[in-house]
């Protein structure tokens, strides 16, 4: 019977040519997209069709109510058995796995435990097409055991001008400490941290809570050409939920007086703004920073060129928080001039009247010149009478064409100037692109970002010795201009090339490269970092699930995972084997994503509570600095 349904659903759905792709193959999230709006045309189609009305219509008195909701779950479990564990979740936006409404649940955590970032290290263009599928899942909070428990690291290496070391223990500089008002016994290296950033930042939480002084990321901006490849339900409230869950752990790192500048494009602004106000509070919102990313408009727009990005900026105690002045221009100082050769330098003149005042001040004057000067109609005088007449004894009165106006000199001018919301004076990130070639050889990012953006980023917002939280880390430009600025910095990134890029690029700050903001910020930083992984649990099958690349391999695979302790518990094993004919019928891909739901997502990195268990097979040495890494903890 369910073969002949599903058979018949088949042949049905194939009459309509909007649920078919060019290779005539059935567009599952396009068909259940029809069916949760209720398509007109799909459900006249299934009412047609005698067995699929009885299937997935309910018959009240004469009239037949389509039920949306088994519809949608046959079409996910309908390639399997229906009582086993099939349920793809393909509409993480939408439901749980008890059908429960995304919206009307508070329990739902998404499990991002792939890939999280564009571009894979060997591409050079965002809008290259792979082959790889990203996978998805939820979990609801009673299925989460020990998925954000402090994780274990491995392969330790402390990286300097020398080259790369094994690591003996982590730095607590005391005097740095000291300077930023931190515990002494905080960790003073550098951090280079691959894989999964959701679960990076959670181990962080015991050593870097509430100690981190600036983040900036600039996350997947949720377009076709990143990983978020999927129809637009999908991938906008999935990126939500992926953006939500890794800002509120961020949030619990930053110090008493924190800034966040999260970097996004027109596709999602808006709702990160409103993600926004609600994990960081809408009274700690500073400003929406508009930077300019190019300088020639694109010529082929379908509708209006796009130059722009927007930067979202928070700071706590806002009304207390004020950015460092960046500094004066050589054409701001330029503008100053000594026209009467006025001893104490060069000046500038603004006008004696302003926009706004009170009206018992308004009055005219005549200075002992003969020249007279009363304020233009409709505005107020800056000074009283008597301040006035002080300022032209002073010689601090230029007169233009009869009228007096105030020199500013140059020496009384702040050194520093304040900083508008529109960024189009930073070099675009075209530029940039080229720039990073000069390290490669090649153009391995179609869109990085500058160093003078991140430059101005960190010198507004942060001070020496500062810590600052990048978790998007791309190709490295954040800790880059870190290096460089005297910042301490944390990196987090799950791509490999974390060390065919961005671990390079370091390495090539830390001979004292001499490229970009280098001689701006007369840098002599001669700085280490250190590089640490997440040690991985069943992450192992889900890389070896990703790269199988026939049947054969994956049904290896399935013998090991099986067998082994990583299984899901609620997974039904011997169903499973009893019906292995129907697990062979499925497309590579969809054993693919079988495989990686039958795995416990508690258990995808090893655990540091489990680090001293008998069965543990983690080296002594890592066993050492794992526990120097969570000292705190431990004493």
């Amino acid at each position: 019977m369910k073969n002949n349904l599903f058979t018949t659903l088949k042949e049905v759905l194939k009459k309509d040519d909007r649920f078919l792709s060019q290779d005539g193959e059935l567009l599952k999230n396009t068909i259940r997209e029809k069916a949760n709006s209720l398509d007109e045309k799909l459900i006249e189609l299934l009412l047609e069709n005698d067995i699929l009305r009885e299937k997935f219509f309910i018959k009240i008195k004469d009239v037949f109510v389509f039920d949306a909701k088994k519809f949608s779950q046959f079409i996910d479990n309908k390639e399997f058995l229906p009582d086993s564990y099939t349920s793809f979740k393909q509409e993480i936006w939408l439901t749980n796995k008890k059908w429960d409404y995304f919206a009307n649940s508070d329990e739902i955590v998404l499990s991002w435990p792939y890939k999280d970032c564009v571009l894979a290290w060997w591409q050079t263009k965002e809008d290259t097409k792979r082959d790889e599928i990203f996978y998805n899942e939820i979990l609801a909070s009673d299925e989460i055991d020990r998925l954000l428990d402090e994780k274990v690291f491995t392969n330790f290496k402390r990286i300097d001008k020398t080259w790369e070391h094994k690591l003996d223990t982590f730095k607590r500089d005391k005097e740095i400490n000291k300077k930023r008002k931190l515990p002494e016994d905080t960790i003073t290296d550098n951090l280079l941290i691959k894989w999964n950033n959701l679960l990076a930042l959670h181990s962080l939480k015991s050593n870097f809570a509430w100690k981190v002084k600036l983040i900036y990321i600039d996350p997947p901006y949720n377009t076709w050409n990143d990983s978020f490849k999927y129809n637009d339900r999908f991938n906008h409230s999935t990126w939500l939920t992926f953006m939500k869950n890794r800002l509120e752990v961020a949030k619990e790192l930053l110090k008493d007086d924190w800034v966040i500048f999260v970097q996004c494009d027109d596709n999602e602004q808006a709702y990160l703004k409103v993600l926004m106000d609600e994990v960081f509070w809408r009274e700690n919102f500073v400003n929406t920073i508009v930077y300019k990313t190019k300088w020639r408009p694109q010529s082929d727009a379908k509708w209006l060129s796009w130059n722009i990005d927007f930067i979202q900026l928070y700071s706590k105690n806002k009304e207390i928080w004020r950015p460092n002045l960046l500094k004066r221009t050589k054409e701001m100082n330029n503008a100053y001039k000594n026209p009467d050769n006025d001893e104490k330098w060069p000046w500038a003149s603004m006008p004696l009247h302003a926009k706004s005042g009170t009206q018992k001040w308004i009055y005219s004057i005549e200075f002992d010149n003969g020249k007279k000067w009363s304020p233009p109609e409709g505005s107020f005088p800056r000074f009283s009478k008597e301040k006035l007449l002080e300022l032209y004894k002073d010689n601090r009165l230029y007169f233009w064409w009869k009228v007096p106006r105030l020199k500013t000199y140059l020496s009384e001018v702040k050194d520093g100037r304040w900083i508008v919301t529109l960024w189009d004076d930073i070099t675009w990130n075209m530029k940039a692109a080229s720039e990073i070639k000069n390290i490669f050889g090649e153009k391995v990012f179609l869109t990085p970002k500058n160093e003078e953006l991140i430059e101005r980023i960190i010198h507004i917002s942060s001070n020496p010795w500062d810590i600052v939280l990048d978790y998007h880390l791309w190709s490295g430009t954040t800790c880059a201009v870190a290096h460089k600025m005297g910042r301490q910095y944390i990196w987090i990134e799950q791509m490999d090339y974390i060390e065919t890029i961005s671990k390079e690029r370091l390495k090539k700050v830390i001979e004292w490269e001499q490229w970009w903001i280098s001689k701006n910020v007369e840098w002599k930083w001669w700085w280490d970092f250190v590089y640490m992984e997440i040690m991985e649990e069943n992450e192992r099958f889900i890389k070896e699930i990703e790269c199988a690349k026939n049947d054969g391999e994956l049904l290896e695979i399935y013998e090991k995972i099986k067998n082994s302790e990583f299984i899901n518990y609620y997974v039904d094993i011997k169903n499973i084997d009893e019906n292995i004919n129907d697990f062979k019928d499925l497309s590579l891909e969809n054993k693919k994503r079988f495989l990686i739901e039958l795995l416990d997502k508690n258990l995808l990195y090893k655990n540091y509570s489990e680090i001293d268990d008998k069965n543990s097979w983690v080296s002594e040495e890592d066993k050492k600095i794992n526990k120097d890494f969570y000292w705190k903890q431990n004493n």
